[in-house]
């Protein structure tokens, strides 16, 4: 099944975050060669002030940072000096040119400066995978306190900083699938030295989990705003929940406990892909506002079965 899924991905077209999400679903499912070939397109697609993977007019900030840990690692596997190149003006827009708020936090697109929840995933593991750790955990920090609400212990959706509102509060399910995938990766990444910053992201992982959990429907899915009965189905989410419970678990950091969960998302999941290798009824693309499928539906089903290998191989 998950063969059928992984050709399917790589039929779709795709976008600078989509792509980079494929490519590191493939890097961490140990094909090797395909992430390297889409380090290799998502360089090609490079504009001059760093931004990869770019195939039409976009105002992303953060979503072309998404293949920054397969670029980083086709350098490293490869010694192309184009990669390298590559990889070395993508951490410069990162780093040094991305635009940010006042105390530094990177906008996820440029117009509105707007910080969405997504930005936990596109741009901290990146800048970890990088070394740069410091600065993943003041991203991470810096939408976290921006985007949490406090008394669901879950992330909304999308803060407008020029004009100080939240231009969507809901609490996105696949949002918190982003911010908790974004930050077990992040906590994969941290070093020692950084155990205290570990020991706050696992905590803010758990507490968003088992807020999470309560919303999980009979059959393992969820709804598209976690607490809002009245809208879709789908199982994304699922699959983002599934995926960092097994590395939670498997590094020791989420207890056992946690898994019968895990199983359950997996297997709504598992439930939902059809004959092509597409998985139904995730938050669908373009817009996101219905059940579909979408690229990011494809890669996190193929991060979800890479843990959970990882976790029975152990």
């Amino acid at each position: 099944m998950t063969e059928r899924v992984k050709r399917a991905l790589l039929s779709m077209q795709r976008r600078d975050w989509e792509h980079g999400v494929a490519a590191q679903a493939f890097l961490e499912a140990g094909d090797k060669d395909i992430a390297i070939a889409m380090a290799v397109e998502g360089a090609n697609r490079q504009q001059p002030n760093g931004r990869c993977c770019q195939v039409d007019a976009s105002n992303g900030v953060t979503d072309p940072c998404a293949i920054g840990e397969a670029l980083i690692f086709a350098c490293e596997q490869t010694g192309d000096p184009f990669l390298c190149a590559a990889r070395d003006k993508l951490l410069h827009w990162a780093l040094v040119d991305a635009p940010r708020t006042d105390k530094g936090i990177v906008h996820h697109f440029s117009h509105d400066a707007l910080i969405w929840v997504d930005c936990m995933y596109m741009l901290p593991p990146f800048l970890a995978r990088a070394g740069y750790y410091d600065e993943a955990m003041k991203q991470l920090d810096g939408c976290w306190d921006i985007l949490l609400d406090p008394e669901k212990n879950l992330l909304s959706h999308q803060w407008s900083e020029r004009e100080k509102v939240f231009h969507r509060k809901d609490v996105w399910a696949v949002g918190n699938g982003w911010a908790m995938a974004g930050m077990a990766r992040v906590i994969a990444l941290l070093p020692e030295s950084h155990a205290e910053a570990k020991a706050r992201l696992i905590n803010r992982v758990k507490l968003m989990i088992d807020a999470a959990l309560p919303f999980m429907m009979e059959d393992g899915s969820f709804h598209d705003v976690l607490d809002d009965p009245a809208t879709f189905r789908e199982v994304n989410f699922s699959q983002m929940l599934a995926y960092t419970i097994y590395r939670g678990v498997a590094a020791g950091w989420l207890a056992d406990s946690y898994l019968p969960a895990a199983e359950k998302a997996r297997a709504a999941a598992l439930n939902e892909v059809d004959g092509y290798g597409l998985v139904r009824n995730v938050c669908g693309m373009p817009h996101f506002d219905h059940p579909g499928v979408a690229a990011e539906g494809q890669a996190f089903h193929i991060l979800m079965e890479a843990a959970r290998a990882d976790l029975m191989h152990q």
